[in-house]
């Protein structure tokens, strides 16, 4: 009896669910077809395997992806990574709100573009043009890494031509004084008097998170995410380790010694609640959950609209962090102030990170 020869199967249409498009895979290599489960879709992928089966099954695809999808359509898949990928402590965080504003430049200009057709003559546009809008050079160097940073996730995912990549990290950053983007001022420390005299005016839990900032030199990001759970209460000198710092993805710890003055400020503020931030906003007002702390930009915002409102001089968040470090410099030495500021190389070793800790802790039994 002859065996029954089964005809070949043919490859399904799926979802690519990173993308959000719809894929069949022919020889071995994902053809994408459009957003999954649009007519246009189905459309593509009847045309696409009815060309494949007609060519013996082959097809004459490049071997690099050929980026026929819109610059939007990347932008769109993109972004669903972005929202999965860049969170800090089950929220967004504040890169999601720079790629943001990166990827809109870009598409704003060039959304309907085809993937594959983008030259390092587009990204210089664009660059070009947040220049003339009055972004600081690190912004704009920054703009422009997120942007290519989108079409990296691309190749990755085999939406975009590794040929188009190439092109764009071709594309050099900007040069402190070799371009014409505006620079930056150096931040610098705000005096202590000023300090003292919007103190007075300040809500009473953002005066505690100023004067902890003050005490520590913790960075604006760090006292607004503190929460209970992350203070270690034990002996004369508390620490605050926060999960989350600027230097984590290094692998790299964060440990704040919080000496008696700060722990003054904390104390009437301390949480039974060990996951939520400390510092929480007055919600008589009702214009914020209970349960959220404030953001580096709403904290930042309550001291600039005090200072407008008594004609004080303005500063920011940051630059308590300096006036800390100018004060510790003064009385302890550099090494000290680094101590403090928990500044650090990433070949600092875990030895001389301990011997830091216990620098820092003296400082903050004397002086925080």
């Amino acid at each position: 009896m002859s065996r029954v020869t089964k005809p070949p199967r043919i490859p399904s249409y799926r979802l690519h669910r990173p993308s959000g498009q719809a894929v069949v895979t022919l020889s071995g290599r994902d053809v994408y077809l459009g957003p999954h489960g649009t007519d246009e879709s189905h459309a593509a992928y009847e045309r696409e395997v009815a060309e494949w089966l007609a060519n013996g099954r082959r097809h004459s695809m490049p071997d690099d992806a050929e980026g026929g999808m819109s610059v939007n359509e990347l932008v769109l898949a993109y972004w669903r990574h972005v929202e999965v990928y860049y969170v800090k402590g089950g929220a967004p965080s504040s890169e999601q709100c720079l790629i943001r504003s990166a990827l809109r430049r870009f598409r704003g200009l060039y959304g309907d573009m085809v993937v594959g057709e983008v030259t390092p003559r587009e990204l210089k546009t664009v660059r070009h043009l947040m220049i003339e809008e009055g972004l600081s050079r690190p912004t704009v160097n920054g703009y422009v890494s997120r942007i290519v940073a989108c079409f990296r996730w691309g190749v990755e995912e085999c939406l975009v031509p590794t040929t188009v990549l190439e092109g764009l990290r071709a594309v050099r950053g900007l040069r402190r004084g070799r371009s014409q983007a505006r620079e930056t001022a150096p931040i610098r420390p705000v005096a202590v008097e000023v300090v003292e005299a919007t103190l007075p005016l300040l809500p009473a839990v953002v005066a505690a998170m100023v004067r902890v900032q003050l005490f520590t030199g913790m960075r604006p990001g760090e006292v607004c995410a503190m929460t209970t759970g992350e203070l270690d209460m034990r002996g004369d000198v508390w620490v605050y380790v926060p999960r989350e710092h600027k230097n984590a993805h290094h692998g790299l710890g964060r440990a704040i010694p919080i000496g008696p003055k700060a722990r003054k400020e904390l104390a009437a503020y301390v949480r039974t609640d060990l996951g939520a931030p400390i510092f929480q906003p007055d919600n008589r007002r009702g214009r914020r959950r209970a349960g959220l702390g404030y953001t580096t930009q709403s904290y930042g915002r309550a001291i600039k609209r005090v200072c407008d409102e008594a004609g004080l001089p303005r500063w920011t968040p940051n630059q308590l962090r300096h006036t800390r470090a100018t004060e510790v410099r003064r009385e302890f030495g550099l090494d000290a102030a680094g101590a403090v500021l928990g500044h650090a190389k990433l070949e600092t070793t875990q030895v001389y990170a301990e011997r830091a800790l216990e620098v820092a802790k003296d400082v903050a039994r004397r002086s925080g």
